[in-house]
C-alpha cells in the first residue's frame, strides 16, 4: 500500500505543478482566444483518447456489468447535477463582476471537480502503472487549462493578479487529496468496486471532453488548424501509450 501511495504521490505532483503554471501564466499574460481553443481542442483529444484507449478496455476486461452501468449512471448524475449548479454559480458572479468578491460556490464545484480527477489519478495507480501514467498525462493536460481558466475568471471579478494566481493553483491541492485518498480507499477494493469506480471515471471524462471543454472552444470560430488540435491531441496519447506499453 505504502508503494502505491508514492507512485500516487509522484504522479499526481504533475497536475498540481500544472494548475500553478497555468494560473501564474495566465495572471502574466491573458492568453487570446485563438490560443484558448486551440488547447481546449488539444486537450479534448487526450482526454478523449485515455477514455477509448485506456478506460473503456479495461472495463471490458472486468466484465462487471451490473457495476460498470451503476457506476456509470451515477457519475452522469452527479455530474450533470455539478453541472447545473456551476453554470447558475457562473451566472452569479457575472452579476458581482468587477466588486473583487471570490466566487465561493464557484471555487467550491472547480473543487469537487479537481478532487474527482484526482480520484481518477489513485485509480490508474491501483490498476497499474501504464494506466496512471495515460490518466495523469490525460488529467495534467486537462488542469493546466482549469488554472487558466480559474485565475480569468477571478481577475475578471477583481480580484489581484497575486490573489487570482494564488488561489487558482491552490485549488489544485485538491487533485493530491483525491489521488492519495482514492490509493487509500481502492488499494484493497474488489474487482466489482474498481469497476463501478472505473465508470464513474469514464462518465466523469465524457462530460469534461463533450460539455465542457469542446463546448467552450466552439465558442471560438472553428477552422481546419483547431478542429485538427483535438485528432492531434488524440493520437498523441496513442503513441505515448503504445510507446510505453
Amino acid at each position: 500500500m505504502s508503494n502505491l501511495v508514492l507512485q500516487a504521490t509522484v504522479l499526481v505532483a504533475f497536475p498540481v505543478v500544472a494548475a500553478a503554471v497555468g494560473s501564474v501564466l495566465a495572471a502574466w499574460r491573458r492568453p487570446g482566444p485563438k490560443l484558448t481553443s486551440g488547447v481546449q481542442h488539444f486537450a479534448a483529444g487526450v482526454v478523449f483518447a485515455a477514455v477509448a484507449g485506456e478506460v473503456l478496455p479495461e472495463l471490458r476486461k472486468e466484465g462487471r456489468l451490473v457495476a460498470v452501468v451503476i457506476g456509470f449512471a451515477v457519475g452522469v448524475a452527479l455530474l450533470l447535477t455539478l453541472g447545473a449548479y456551476s453554470r447558475r454559480a457562473e451566472a452569479a458572479a457575472a452579476r458581482s463582476r468587477g466588486g473583487g468578491r471570490l466566487p465561493v460556490a464557484l471555487l467550491t464545484l472547480v473543487g469537487i471537480d479537481l478532487l474527482i480527477d484526482g480520484l481518477l489519478v489513485g485509480l490508474g495507480v491501483t490498476l497499474g502503472a501504464g494506466q496512471g501514467v495515460i490518466l495523469t498525462i490525460a488529467l495534467t493536460i486537462e488542469i493546466l487549462f482549469l488554472g487558466v481558466v480559474v485565475c480569468l475568471e477571478l481577475l475578471d471579478l477583481g480580484v489581484s493578479r497575486v490573489r487570482s494566481a494564488s488561489i487558482a493553483s491552490a485549488l489544485g491541492l485538491v487533485t493530491a487529496v483525491g489521488a492519495i485518498g482514492g490509493v487509500l480507499l481502492l488499494g484493497g477494493a474488489g474487482p466489482t468496486v474498481l469497476a463501478g469506480v472505473l465508470a464513474f471515471g469514464a462518465a466523469a471524462l465524457l462530460y469534461l471532453v463533450v460539455e465542457e471543454l469542446l463546448v467552450e472552444a466552439h465558442e471560438q470560430a472553428e477552422t481546419p488548424t483547431l478542429a485538427a488540435m483535438f485528432f492531434l491531441g488524440f493520437i498523441g496519447l496513442y503513441v505515448l501509450a503504445e510507446l510505453g506499453g
